[in-house]
């Protein structure tokens, strides 16, 4: 039976991933561009539960998706467009999903050396990689806004970016990039706050040690509800660092030679996600029970944090445009939120959504 204590790790743990990421956006490059392939481990394995391809139908092999973290929630849409058949009603032979973690090959590197013929990162991470030469392209976009978070206690909330003057904000060091970023972007005086160096465990927000905490709206703040906590969140992307993420990327010869096939791919996938936001426990049981079996999950906390992914998937834009897309004034809001961090990159270096154009237009009910 698993300890409460252990369980606690096991939640916070999954915070992890934005070191996990900025460490990917600092060493991918060197990877990508002639540097060794390293062998993915830990929780970079593989599974399906698809079945194969029915008789007559179009065969693209075998669909392999890179996810760019351990199997949780968050890839509910992809373990239900594999268990209820998609992929392979779309033409595949099968899905293998590979999964990640702290341990595993960069997403990118999976891409460019064919690994993977897709994979699940986002814009800072990949425009890094193209910046540095790899033949990297995002076609889709799962979440509208970037799960980055400032969470309060509900008692306390922080509301706007200028409530943070006075305060202390707990920030990993992970983190501080991103941080940086945001602070520059809405032109805050960082003078006015005091940054708290942290971990990932939010304790200390509970016990008033700090007033506010970096972390992802669908992680720390579920984690502290389901303890009993009331908490209030402040989306980085609604006060002034708009980043799309849980982006799509392939690359750039297979969006030249092989349109079916990525067309194919997201169809299951967006037949996977609307299944999804319509039941977000079906994923959730899904990732607690079949995927991410032995990660110490829970239907209960993957519920919450299926209902949040849903929330930064849905959009005005996307009930017009469908899921995944991304409007040109969202993809120039993120290549401006981009060079605050740092990096200076044109949108169509960047960005092709013309694939997925071509899917709503085909099939308009997908939308």
């Amino acid at each position: 039976m698993t300890t409460s204590s252990n369980s606690d790790d096991r939640a916070f743990a999954a915070s992890d991933r934005r070191l996990f990421l900025r460490r990917g956006l600092q060493l991918g490059g060197a990877v990508l561009l002639g540097g060794p392939l390293l062998a993915a481990c830990g929780d970079s394995d593989s599974s399906s539960a698809s079945s194969p391809a029915s008789s007559g139908s179009k065969s693209f092999g075998e669909l392999t998706l890179r996810l760019s973290w351990i199997k949780n929630v968050e890839f509910a849409g992809s373990y239900i467009a594999d268990s209820k058949g998609y992929y392979t009603d779309e033409g595949f032979s099968k899905a293998t999903l590979i999964g990640g973690g702290p341990s595993a090959t960069p997403m990118e590197t999976d891409v460019v050396t064919k690994k993977a013929l897709v994979a699940i990162s986002a814009p800072d991470i990949t425009g890094a990689a193209v910046a540095k030469g790899a033949p990297l392209k995002i076609i889709g976009a799962q979440y509208q806004k970037n799960p980055f978070c400032i969470m309060s206690m509900a008692k306390a909330p922080i509301a706007k970016p200028e409530d943070m003057y006075g305060k202390k904000i707990g920030v990993q060091a992970g983190n501080e990039s991103v941080w940086a970023a945001y602070i520059k972007a809405t032109g805050l005086d960082e003078s006015k706050i005091t940054k708290v160096p942290v971990q990932f465990d939010p304790l200390p927000l509970t016990q008033g040690t700090v007033d506010g905490w970096f972390s992802f709206v669908t992680n720390e703040p579920n984690a502290l509800r389901l303890k009993g906590f009331k908490v209030a969140t402040m989306l980085l992307a609604d006060t002034g660092y708009p980043l799309v993420s849980e982006t799509y990327i392939v690359r750039q010869d297979t969006i030249d030679k092989q349109r079916d096939l990525l067309k194919a791919f997201l169809r299951a996938e967006i037949k996977g996600w609307k299944a999804n936001i319509a039941d977000p426990a079906l994923g959730a049981k899904l990732a607690a029970e079949t995927y991410g079996k032995g990660l110490g999950l829970t239907t209960k906390e993957q519920t919450l944090e299926s209902k949040d992914e849903s929330a930064l998937m849905v959009s005005a834009d996307t009930k017009k445009n469908g899921l995944f897309t991304v409007t040109q004034a969202l993809i120039d809001e993120n290549i401006k939120t981009l060079k605050y961090g740092g990096l200076d990159i044109a949108a169509d270096k960047l960005f092709d959504l013309s694939i997925l154009e071509e899917v709503y237009k085909e099939d308009p009910s997908l939308i």
